[in-house]
This record gives structure tokens, C-alpha cells and sequence, in this order.
């Protein structure tokens, strides 16, 4: 009977270090985890808001306001974590040359030992850039 006690005591220490290891994972990230975030989904919005009849008409590269902020906030609301609260601010958009401005703030929901909360800021400009040559062809 002794032996199962020890079996009970290793199972429990393991369900709580797995419950303290969940804790900390939500209470913890880290502003990498959030920027290079931000940054693959700015630089995959920005593709996506590429305006074609623009580009058809008048040769030049720009991009669409409402395309743009409709695709990122899709990309980031699919890409994010359920146990943060994000506030998403679309600084500036210019069309032509096509460059954006992002801020993205995230806070934790989790419980907090200090009661502190604290919130992590990310501003990120973007310019897309291409290898086009007006009158050439590639």
C-alpha cells in the first residue's frame, strides 16, 4: 500500500506543475512574440491590399485603405492568443507610395501575483517594396 501512495504523490506533483507551467504561460510573453506578430501579418495585409486597378490604370504600386485594415484585423484576430486583450490602432495608411503605421498594445487577462497589470506597445511603420522597374517587364 505504501508503493501506491508514492504512485498518487508523483501524479499529483505532476498535475500541479503542469497547472503552474499553464499559469505562467498565460501571465508571461514576450514583446518578440508580439512584434514579429505585428510584423508578418502588417507585411501579408499590406500584399493583400495591393490595388489592382490602380496599378492597371496609372502603372503605379498602391495599396487600399479598407482592404488594408479589413485584412489585418482578420489575420491578427486569427493569430492571436485568447488569454490577452489587444488594442489595435491603424496609425497612418498612405495609398501611394503604399507605407502603413501600426500600433498594437496587448495586455494579459490572466491573474496577476502583484495585481498589477501591464501592457506591452509595438509600433510598427512598413513600406512595401518591389523590384518593379516602370516601362520593363520581368
Amino acid at each position: 500500500m505504501k508503493e501506491a501512495f508514492w504512485g498518487y504523490f508523483l501524479i499529483m506533483c505532476g498535475i500541479v506543475g503542469i497547472a503552474i507551467l499553464m499559469l505562467f504561460q498565460d501571465v508571461t510573453t514576450t514583446n518578440d512574440q508580439d512584434y514579429y506578430l505585428t510584423k508578418e501579418i502588417t507585411e501579408a495585409a499590406l500584399v493583400d491590399s495591393f490595388d489592382i486597378p490602380y496599378y492597371r490604370v496609372t502603372g503605379k504600386i498602391a495599396i487600399d485603405k479598407e482592404a488594408f485594415a479589413e485584412s489585418f484585423v482578420r489575420r491578427f484576430s486569427q493569430s492571436v492568443s485568447p488569454t490577452r486583450t489587444y488594442n489595435i490602432k491603424i496609425n497612418d495608411v498612405v495609398e501611394y507610395p503604399p507605407k502603413v503605421s501600426v500600433t498594437v498594445t496587448s495586455e494579459s487577462q490572466a491573474f496577476s501575483f502583484t495585481g498589477d497589470q501591464f501592457a506591452i506597445t509595438n509600433r510598427l511603420d512598413e513600406i512595401l517594396e518591389t523590384n518593379y522597374v516602370e516601362g520593363t517587364v520581368d
